[in-house]
């Protein structure tokens, strides 16, 4: 090692250390692309949404396009039927029925717009060599079923969860030896 160079890494190595090696680690976001920003905003939109009345236009207005938005699920009467299976016919809302019954002129989607975001937290060298590894997710996730008999919304349906505020704290005593198969697979190059 030259002696100029020596300097410099006792540098480096003494910012690495000032600044903190939590800031290594690494962070993530996972976004569904929607028109919301948060969940109020989405939640509002769907309660704007009337059975009987609301139309797919209206729907588009509303931020739930059924022909761009992406992340979107598409069901028909069968995907329907499935799903209220184990419910008598009877029992269930009459826009279901409704939908049971037209058949081919019953559609559904889903939409989950979702905005989460995740943080390793902790000590650097812990979680690089598997000791102890830290995540925290935070943000939002809604989901919406609308169901259309004809043109116009026979029945919703919304779940989610408006605050999402997660710690996973993972122990691993041995470290890179608690799974000695991720060792060897490691190892040999795909």
């Amino acid at each position: 090692m030259k002696l100029d160079t020596l300097p410099r890494l006792i540098i480096l190595t003494a910012f690495m250390l000032q600044m903190g090696c939590a800031t290594l680690l690494p962070t993530g976001k996972s976004i569904a692309e929607s028109p919301w920003k948060e969940y109020s905003n989405a939640k509002d939109a769907f309660d704007a949404i009337t059975v009987g009345k609301t139309t797919e236009e209206d729907l588009k207005t509303l931020g739930f396009d059924t022909t761009s938005s992406p992340n979107i699920k598409v069901l028909n009467y069968l995907d329907i039927a499935a799903t209220v299976q184990p419910i008598p016919i009877q029992e269930l809302d009459p826009g279901l029925q409704a939908c049971l019954r037209a058949r081919a002129d019953c559609r559904a989607y889903v939409f989950e717009p979702k905005r989460t975001y995740t943080k390793r937290i902790g000590n650097f060298w812990l979680d690089v060599l598997e000791f102890r590894r830290k995540t925290h997710e935070t943000g939002w996730r809604f989901r919406a079923l609308i169901v259309f008999v004809n043109h116009h919304v026979a029945y919703k349906l919304s779940s989610g969860e408006p605050k999402i505020d997660q710690l996973q704290d993972l122990i691993n005593p041995l470290g890179p030896l608690q799974s000695p198969a991720s060792l060897v697979t490691g190892l040999v190059p795909h």
